[in-house]
């Protein structure tokens, strides 16, 4: 199995940027499908993106696509979520999660390992 740790959130003004990191350790991360999920108070878990194991295929909500960008350095079994332009309506819990399979999905129940999150604030 594979143990997942995020880092980088924080508060940030609108308009402003962060990168969030995921450091895997346990299996090799090459052997898993990525992906960033956000969960706001009150809200159900959403899926932001994906990303496959080799990095070639990536995958984005739509109320994120053009501003957010996923990557992955698997030599150093860490994940990536660049998030520019931020919004007010960005603020949640944001989540990085694996799963073992080729192709990127949406839907987290079909993700089998979970961090346990890091705060995104974005203020006004």
């Amino acid at each position: 199995q594979v143990q997942l740790v995020e880092s980088g959130g924080g508060l940030v003004q609108a308009g402003g940027s962060l990168r969030l990191s995921c450091a895997a350790s346990g299996r090799p991360f090459s052997s898993y499908t990525m992906g960033w999920f956000r969960q706001a108070p009150g809200k159900e878990r959403e899926f932001v993106a994906a990303i496959n194991l080799n990095g070639g295929s990536t995958d984005y909500a739509d109320s994120v696509k053009g501003r957010f960008t996923i990557s992955r350095d698997n030599a150093k079994n860490t994940g990536y979520l660049q998030m520019n332009s931020l919004k007010p309506e960005d603020t949640a819990v944001y989540y990085c999660a694996a799963e073992r399979g080729w192709i990127t999905r949406r839907t987290a129940p079909a993700y089998d390992y979970w961090g346990q999150g890091t705060q995104v604030t974005v203020s006004s």
